[in-house]
């Protein structure tokens, strides 16, 4: 319970910690919770807190190396131009239908999702459980793919354009635009 003499606004080190979906996590493994020191890329040039990591008993140099470990277990995208090039393929389909959203929106949505891998499948949660498991770089099921599939783009919930142009369509049906999502939908 906060007094009113403490203050609510967040301080320099918890307004960089990144926030990642349970999903994500789930998908990159537990050493992904290492991630949390590491600084945005905003504040990259800033050292990690020495205390922040040993806290957490991690090193910095600890934490650098998880990272590179949960990329390689998350089967990020393994070029950035080639997600940058399925983005703007996406983003040129979309203001074509009409379709609200930015290159901001998409790729920040498509890390927290998937971390850039267009194979990523969430094989643990309900709709797992179900038979319709999430599935590519936005975490689509079949049903919402099958449902906001925008013409034009292939009939394949894996496929990166396919996966992005749907997501978006269905987050623009539901919240207006997928830059108004950020966290699972």
């Amino acid at each position: 319970m906060r007094t009113s003499a403490q203050s609510t606004a967040p301080t320099a080190r918890t307004a960089r910690i990144r926030r990642f979906a349970v999903p994500g996590l789930c998908a990159a493994g537990a050493a992904a919770a290492a991630l949390t020191l590491a600084p945005s890329p905003a504040h990259a040039s800033e050292p990690v807190s020495h205390s922040a990591a040993a806290s957490a008993g991690v090193s910095a140099a600890g934490v650098a190396a998880q990272a590179d470990a949960i990329g390689e277990k998350a089967g990020k995208a393994t070029d950035t131009d080639e997600l940058d090039s399925w983005i703007r393929e996406s983003l040129k389909i979309m203001d074509a239908k009409g379709i609200p959203g930015s290159y901001e929106g998409l790729h920040s949505n498509i890390m927290r999702e998937s971390g850039g891998d267009p194979e990523a499948s969430n094989d643990w949660d309900v709709n797992a459980q179900n038979g319709t498991p999430s599935k590519g770089l936005l975490q689509v099921i079949q049903p919402t793919f099958d449902a906001y599939h925008v013409p034009g783009t292939p009939e394949d919930l894996t496929d990166p354009v396919a996966n992005i142009t749907a997501a978006a369509n269905y987050a623009a049906d539901k919240y207006g635009s997928i830059d108004n999502v950020d966290s699972a939908y």
